[in-house]
């Protein structure tokens, strides 16, 4: 195609993934759990992977547990912190631009008699670390590193130290950031993190979690022998495998990666207002305050479904609200938090295929679509300043 702007939902599989997931089909197909030969060169690969993820994550091995996905992840991270400090409190606190993932589990917590409390946030979507604080029967809280729809960073470091002076644990969701900046658990000050390994070119279907040493934890269902009882079922080491490689191979690209993205994010945004009326640019514009690889935009007058479908057809594909929303007709909750205009949202996220030729591609079609969507609305001749 044209040009994949959607790296933020899914990015294509790491060639050292491919290449380790190939190896590990042949040589850790069989259960770690057992003592024969089989299984013990499983074992040994998947004790591998763990200790490589750990120590790209600034963790230990025995802190990393590998779950189904992002997404269990971080359920498991909420619920299972909650269920272990349950004599402290029921309150969970989550701010208001979370990932539906954590906004699920907090709801799930709540439907089952606990209590959730939503911290808001600024007009770029980052929260007021002196507003981010723990009632009294505050169980845990979690706040996202990186915003997934704006990219805008939280100051994790910082909520997490005001909150361990009030003995509350800090979980952070790190879909957004792990594979693309550099993530330590420690440096974080969070006591809980996890991410997903399809958003940084491992494989779908593995999900990390990060629980650091001393930190109470009960898994929230049933439990077996896997993973330290933290997540039940059978591995899939050939997968967990090249979610190690891919993680690795991101770490060697980032210096060399990281300007090479923000000079892409930067041309899209400073080429947008000139090539289209009524562009809102959304999120952080400072380049210390947004992650690199994601660029969000509303264009005024317009649908997103509209645009997604336009642009679609000439072969380029973004997305419009959340990555794991964009199907449903609800307003993306993380533009209502900051105040932002809900329809026309586009976000454009790059990725280590990502060249100047795919924001070319995006420019030279994104302004002839817009401009027929309003025209198709009557819209066409409307002052978007008024």
């Amino acid at each position: 195609m044209p040009a994949y702007l959607d790296h933020a939902s899914t990015t294509p599989l790491h060639p050292a993934a491919r290449q380790a997931l190939l190896v590990a089909l042949d040589e850790g197909w069989a259960d770690p759990a057992r003592l024969y030969r089989e299984g013990r060169r499983a074992r040994m690969l998947l004790d591998a992977a763990r200790e490589s993820v750990a120590s790209d994550l600034g963790a230990r091995p025995d802190e990393i547990s590998f779950t189904s996905s992002g997404t269990a992840a971080a359920s498991a991270a909420l619920l299972g912190t909650a269920a272990a400090r349950r004599r402290a409190g029921d309150v969970v606190v989550v701010s208001a631009v979370e990932h539906s993932s954590v906004l699920h589990a907090a709801a799930h917590h709540e439907q089952a008699g606990g209590r959730v409390v939503q911290v808001g946030v600024d007009a770029f979507g980052r929260v007021d670390p002196a507003a981010f604080t723990a009632p009294p029967g505050t169980a845990v809280a979690s706040l996202q590193h990186a915003n997934h729809e704006v990219g805008v960073l939280q100051p994790v470091a910082e909520v997490a130290e005001r909150l361990h002076a009030a003995g509350v644990p800090l979980h952070t969701d790190a879909a957004v950031t792990v594979g693309h900046i550099p993530v330590d658990l420690r440096a974080l000050g969070a006591d809980l993190l996890t991410a997903s390994a399809h958003k940084f070119g491992g494989p779908a279907g593995v999900g990390l979690l990060a629980v650091r040493t001393g930190t109470r934890w009960r898994s929230p269902g049933p439990t077996d022998e896997r993973e330290g009882g933290r997540v039940p079922g059978f591995p899939d080491v050939p997968s967990i495998v090249a979610t190690a490689a891919a993680l690795a191979a991101r770490g060697s690209e980032l210096d060399a990666e990281g300007p090479r993205l923000a000079a892409l994010g930067a041309e899209l945004r400073g080429r947008l207002p000139t090539l289209i009326d009524g562009v809102e640019l959304l999120g952080d514009p400072s380049p210390a305050g947004s992650v690199r690889h994601i660029c969000a935009f509303s264009c005024l007058y317009v649908a997103g479904e509209a645009l997604l479908d336009g642009l679609d057809r000439a072969g380029i594909a973004v997305s419009s609200g959340s990555s794991c929303t964009s199907d449903a007709l609800t307003p993306s909750h993380v533009l209502v938090a900051m105040g932002a205009l809900t329809h026309g949202n586009l976000r454009v996220s790059f990725g280590r295929d990502s060249t100047r030729a795919d924001v070319d591609a995006l420019l030279a079609v994104l302004p002839g679509v817009v401009r027929e969507v309003r025209a198709r609305f009557g819209a066409a001749d409307l002052d978007p300043t008024l």
